[in-house]
């Protein structure tokens, strides 16, 4: 490997990362927010379960690696470019607390950097359209029909029975449907790095356009990215889904995490790189409306809805404004540089928000 391709499996893997710590609210927020779990306990089995899931499918690493923008226009500038716009818009947004997509702006980030580049004809919009802008369109919102429905039945089936009994028996339930949610998380979203990395490979020729599945040490290292990301956490968003969207109790939660569980196994079989943080967000608000909508904290949905508009063009911008960068002489370099300046910012941001967000009990 070159040095620049070196870079960009690094930058890669640190966005995966930041997408597992940026995502982790996805598979126990609720878990968590009912008390199913010790949050410490919970990360750790998410952790697991990410890693796990991450080797079950790579039909979404092949959609990142082949259906998003042409792959004869596609630099090792420019994948780097757009890892670093997708890196950005993740800690930005982790930093406000707002569940947005790491997906989206994986897209965003290299969107933008190629279209930098190459101009609007590098983008596949069969692609983006089919296997991107439709599937994360309609996600959300089976999430939120799927979860009333099956809050609904499970509410029907409860009614004289013991509240206690009840809610002892789903925090059982949800380690079930808190794992299911993370094991999934692993087979959508960590098989976006794995395409990225397989693109670059592609772009410096040390692997066949045609590929069926990404290289084993691309495989495991993504994996392990992932799940460290994970157990690293993020209180932040995990305190914005747990409790702030909607109160929700055993019950609710059970029936949140299942729909977006669903939901998941069904789009990476299909190749589609949907967002989970969408997905559990819309089946939050499915489950959390049985009580009547106003149970839901509309303000708070409504950040997160501007979050998830945003996501794709700020990311673009930001991914194209590096490309740009990496024309001038050492450009590469300098953007590496701001990669690393990113990751500092993290690490320090992550120290500080344990110290101030963790529970006691962490």
């Amino acid at each position: 490997m070159d040095a620049t391709l070196v870079a960009v499996v690094a930058v890669a893997l640190f966005f995966d990362f930041t997408n597992g710590f940026h995502d982790t609210a996805n598979s126990i927020a609720t878990t968590v927010s009912t008390r199913a779990m010790s949050p410490r306990a919970a990360v750790a089995m998410a952790a697991v379960l990410n890693f796990a899931g991450a080797f079950v499918s790579f039909e979404v690493a092949a959609t990142i690696a082949k259906g998003i923008v042409d792959q004869e226009a596609i630099t090792l500038s420019i994948v780097l470019a757009g890892l670093v716009g997708a890196i950005t818009w993740n800690l930005v947004t982790w930093f406000y607390g707002l569940p947005s997509s790491s997906s989206h702006a994986l897209v965003g980030g290299m969107l933008g950097s190629a279209v930098f580049a190459s101009g609007w004809d590098v983008v596949q919009w069969g692609g983006i359209r089919e296997k991107v802008l439709v599937p994360s369109l309609v996600a959300p919102f089976a999430g939120v029909a799927i979860a009333f429905v099956l809050i609904f039945a499970i509410t029907w089936l409860i009614a004289h029975r013991s509240p206690s009994r009840v809610n002892r028996f789903f925090r059982r339930a949800q380690l079930l449907s808190g794992g299911f949610v993370a094991f999934t998380h692993g087979t959508n979203d960590a098989q976006k790095t794995m395409g990225i990395i397989a693109l670059a490979l592609v772009a410096s020729g040390d692997l066949s356009s045609d590929f069926e599945r990404p290289p084993l040490w691309v495989i495991v290292s993504a994996a392990l990215a992932m799940a460290a990301g994970t157990y690293a956490g993020g209180w932040r968003i995990i305190r914005t889904l747990g409790q702030r969207i909607a109160k929700i109790d055993p019950p609710q939660g059970f029936a949140a995490q299942t729909a977006c569980a669903g939901i998941l196994w069904g789009t990476a079989h299909y190749g589609f790189p949907v967002s989970t943080t969408h997905t559990i967000s819309g089946s939050v608000l499915g489950a959390g409306a049985i009580r009547g909508f106003s149970a839901v904290r509309w303000g708070v949905a409504g950040n997160i809805l501007l979050a998830w508009i945003f996501t794709i063009p700020m990311a673009a911008l930001v991914g194209g404004l590096m490309q740009l960068v990496t024309r001038v002489e050492g450009g590469d370099f300098i953007v590496l540089a701001l990669a690393i300046a990113i990751a500092t910012a993290a690490f320090v941001g992550r120290r500080y928000e344990t110290r101030r967000l963790a529970p006691a009990s962490a």
